[in-house]
């Protein structure tokens, strides 16, 4: 009875048959892993994956673990108690009804049952095996023998008349146990191959599934920051949609009501030039000459100066505010600007900065992402490659595409980062990032916020002080545009430098205290499909 337990235990839920290479699913229940895989296939595409057994989800294709010891159990439960029943293979003389084989006799070519088999005739003539239902394979075709031998050089399995005469005669031969014992020795070397094939296998695809749930986070994180992207870039359209025509509103009015009261007061003159208009038609009209020589000189009557400031009053009351239009219109390129920034841009992390150009005042991080300014003087071998101030460089040279950085300043107080070309001067003043006509820089100075870019020893003041800790620069070579941004709420862009771009570029940061990081790093800008 503990046996026959034991033996359902052993069933797998999918083909009901003894488990074959039994792996374990999450939720602790075992199948074969031909049958859980199958059953796996066809769940692909349909959002969840689900136990058989106890219809557990997972979002994720399962990992299926090889359980080692049901394994165990399996093999050791078919060796110590194997089951006739399932061959399938029946007595030959039970004729009434069907009863297990034990053995069958390859001379006789029948199948025996364990009666039967007691009374067997135990000449030597008689060999027995396993039960089989190809018994006639087991005879030569052409002398009806049974096969004592292998022939090495046809790869068959031979009878004594076919070693000794016919077309296997002169070949090397062997005994069925010796060449079956070497076969399996091979076998066994295969078999040795091909499981640490597929443990291989099976860590390659358990490392594939881990890179695919890090790409889902990835996406997700992705996605997650492009909504918040456009939340605020609708919260700002809503906010400008809102802004921009009440202020166009309140602008027609003051207009409508500057023309109003000049077309009033134009009113009220057309209506004494018509009064006068009408005097001097009936002075016209007289035949007294003395009387039209009595009536009091007009004089000029169409007061030009008076007319002209009218004019002017009317020209001032219709200019509607452009500054208000082109202020939108400059919000609405932050927006784009920000799209193309937030949305195509990718920062894996290789940009590094490079010892052997960085002046001994500066102290390189470990992971060359931190360049800090020290009092200590580094005694880095004097180089032609090496700057004599506090600056250094990226290892990496830019020479096509669009890439993106970002750089940590709330360190520091006064700093300049930017670009330069690899032949920018390491000594002397006009090695300055900024200071001559191979880099661009963005600089700051104090804690006032305010920023300025130098290109060429020309320092462009910017008007607007904005605190911020992070800044980020955005280069499109072919376009030979280099932009910086304040990375506040929301992005503020600063400026954009436009050159015709000859070498490639470096990324380059000037130190004046404490220390500052490329916490971003770059690579090409590529659209999504």
């Amino acid at each position: 009875m503990a046996s026959a337990d034991l033996r359902q235990q052993l069933d797998c839920s999918i083909c009901l048959s003894i488990y074959t290479d039994p792996v374990t699913m999450r939720c602790g229940h075992n199948f074969c892993r031909v049958c859980i895989d199958r059953v796996l296939d066809t769940q692909e595409g349909a959002g969840a994956y689900t136990c058989p057994e106890c219809r557990a989800e997972c979002q994720e294709r399962p990992v299926l673990q090889r359980n080692i010891t049901l394994c165990n159990i399996v093999e050791s439960f078919l060796s110590t108690r194997p089951d006739q029943e399932e061959t399938g293979i029946f007595c030959t003389y039970c004729v009434d009804s069907p009863v297990p084989a034990a053995k069958s006799c390859l001379l006789c070519e029948a199948s025996l049952c364990d009666k039967h088999l007691r009374v067997h005739s135990k000449s030597g003539e008689h060999i027995l095996c396993d039960p089989t239902t190809s018994l006639g394979n087991r005879k030569c075709s052409v002398h009806k023998e049974l096969f004592r031998y292998y022939c090495t050089n046809d790869a068959s399995c031979i009878c004594v008349s076919c070693s000794l005469a016919g077309k296997h005669w002169g070949h090397k031969v062997e005994m069925l146990d010796e060449a079956s014992e070497k076969k399996k020795e091979k076998l066994r070397n295969l078999l040795q191959k091909l499981t640490t094939k597929r443990e291989e296998t099976e860590k390659r695809v358990q490392s594939l599934q881990e890179r695919r749930r890090e790409d889902q986070g990835k996406a997700a994180g992705v996605t997650e920051t492009v909504t918040a992207l456009f939340r605020d870039i609708r919260i700002q359209l809503e906010d400008l949609e809102k802004r921009v025509p009440s202020e166009i509103s309140r602008q027609e009015q003051r207009v409508s009501l500057s023309v109003s009261d000049l077309i009033q007061q134009l009113e009220i003159k057309k209506d004494e030039l018509s009064r006068k208009m009408r005097h001097i038609e009936e002075l016209c009209n007289m035949s007294d000459p003395v009387t039209v020589l009595q009536e009091p000189d007009t004089g000029d009557l169409y007061d030009t100066e008076d007319t002209e400031r009218h004019d002017n009053q009317v020209r001032g009351a219709g200019d509607l505010d452009v500054g208000l239009i082109s202020g939108t219109l400059h919000i609405l390129s932050n927006i784009i600007t920000g799209i193309n920034i937030g949305i195509y841009v990718q920062q894996p992390t290789d940009l590094l900065l490079d010892v052997t150009t960085a002046g001994n005042n500066i102290k390189i991080s470990g992971d060359r992402k931190t360049a800090s300014c020290s009092h200590k003087n580094q005694t880095r071998p004097i180089t032609p490659e090496r700057f004599q101030y506090n600056q250094v460089i990226s290892t990496r040279a830019f020479s096509s595409g669009r890439h993106c950085w970002e750089v940590d300043v709330s360190k520091s107080v006064g700093w300049k980062v930017g670009m330069c070309y690899p032949s920018i001067d390491r000594k002397g003043l006009q090695s300055d990032i900024g200071s001559n006509n191979r880099s661009c820089c963005l600089c700051r100075r104090g804690y006032n916020y305010q920023y300025s870019v130098i290109l060429d020893s020309t320092e462009i003041q910017l008007p607007d002080s904005i605190p911020c800790d992070r800044v980020r620069l955005y280069l499109d070579y072919e376009a030979g545009q280099l932009s910086f941004y304040a990375l506040c709420h929301p992005i503020r862009h600063l400026h954009t430098v436009t050159a015709a771009l000859t070498e490639p570029l470096h990324a380059a940061l000037w130190v004046g205290d404490g220390c500052i990081t490329i916490c971003g790093g770059v690579s090409n800008w590529e659209k999504f499909p």
